[in-house]
């Protein structure tokens, strides 16, 4: 992969169109959670810094090519204009002539691209508006990336084009992880079902050299090999399919980590009586809610040899104690490794993201995405749009 960057644009008096994610959670008129915005600060106070005038470009909500008043992004002001420190000039309807006429180094947030139902068709005229309103582009929303929108991919072929900080910063992460990583590279991948990430491991097995199978999607694979998974949550549709995985995986020489032991319960609640047995042993009536010890010291064992991690998803029912006990394990031996500077993790996916931070061990992987949709399809090898069209 190769792309511009701020350091290679002369932004100096220039317009600078930013598309940022500022998709945040609202509630009763207030931002709850400002990580998102906060990760584009340094990209808008570097266009600044350069002499150049951001004018920011994000959807909020599904308002379906309509503009829709409880979807506006003024409801983001205060929470942009607190991160940034300085004031935030809203437009809803822009101009290239009353843009070009604001001071240089103003901030300006333009209303809901999504408004435009020209938007997500990636509209030509749409683009070409969109190029009206500036002189450079940046992309600095890498969790858009995946959708060919007019303000994703459409503009960026219409003027000079680069990553922001953000959009840079996770590329370069990716790449260090499946594109050219440091090997051993160990994959983790759970979650409830194997039907939402077929791809993914279809890819996968061709990539690293061992890929743990965790989560309900593991049940799949058990009962593929004829193991009685009891009430356990089961794509039996599927055990063709997770044999050809398998097969697959066997060929390319990568190991496939399934659990060597399991945690079973009768009842999926919090504190529920459970037990740990063989994964043959599972009770008919009961479910396997987690993997167990044995499970996460082979995978920590594999964990010590390794140089590169890729993470997403859990290895059990994490929402709920005791089935987050090998999720977090797992999760803190990589946090560990990865502190000492042994291994290289990236994460991503919304319930990895929930989980690594209710292990405690987020802040110490190497990179956690925020890109639900767009790290999913980078780890499936699938071409993301709105990177596509910054590649040099």
């Amino acid at each position: 992969m190769a792309w511009k960057t701020l350091d290679d644009m002369d932004l100096d008096g220039k317009r600078v169109l930013v598309r940022v994610d500022i998709n945040v959670p609202v509630e009763e008129g207030r931002v709850t959670d400002t990580s998102r915005i906060d990760r584009i600060v340094p990209t808008i106070k570097d266009i600044v810094a350069m002499g150049g005038t951001p004018i920011l470009l994000a959807h909020f909500g599904r308002p379906k090519g309509q503009p829709v008043p409880e979807m506006s992004l003024r409801v983001t002001l205060p929470a942009l204009e607190a991160a940034l420190g300085t004031s935030v000039t809203f437009v809803e309807k822009p101009s290239g002539d009353e843009l070009a006429a604001l001071p240089k180094g103003t901030v300006v947030l333009v209303e809901n691209t999504r408004f435009s139902p020209m938007e997500e068709k990636n509209d030509p005229m749409m683009a070409k508006f969109l190029a009206s309103l500036g002189d450079v582009y940046v992309n600095d929303a890498f969790s858009a990336a995946h959708r060919a929108h007019a303000s994703t991919e459409g503009v960026a072929h219409l003027l000079p084009s680069c990553a922001g900080r953000l959009m840079a910063e996770e590329l370069g992460a990716l790449d260090k992880a499946l594109g050219t990583p440091a090997r051993p590279v160990v994959a983790v991948v759970g979650g409830a079902k194997v039907s939402t990430k077929l791809d993914l491991l279809g890819n996968l097995v061709g990539k690293v050299d061992h890929l743990v199978i965790g989560g309900g999607m593991a049940n799949t694979f058990l009962a593929a090999q004829g193991v009685n998974v009891g009430k356990s949550l089961c794509e039996h549709d599927l055990a063709q399919t997770a044999l050809d995985i398998l097969d697959k995986a066997k060929a390319a020489g990568c190991e496939i980590i399934l659990p060597r032991d399991v945690v079973v319960a009768r009842e999926f609640k919090a504190g529920a009586a459970n037990e740990t047995v063989a994964p043959d042993a599972c009770p008919a009536d009961a479910m396997i809610l987690d993997a167990g010890p044995a499970t996460v010291a082979y995978i920590s064992d594999v964990l010590d040899k390794a140089k590169t991690l890729v993470w997403n998803g859990p290895l059990g029912a994490f929402e709920i104690t005791p089935f987050d006990a090998a999720t977090n394990a797992a999760a803190a031996k990589a946090a560990t490794l990865s502190k000492a500077g042994k291994l290289i993790s990236v994460a991503g996916g919304g319930d990895t993201v929930a989980a690594l931070n209710q292990a405690g061990a987020a802040e110490d992987f190497t990179y956690i995405s925020t890109a639900g949709g767009a790290f999913l399809e980078w780890m499936e090898g699938k071409t993301l749009p709105g990177v596509a069209a910054l590649e040099a």
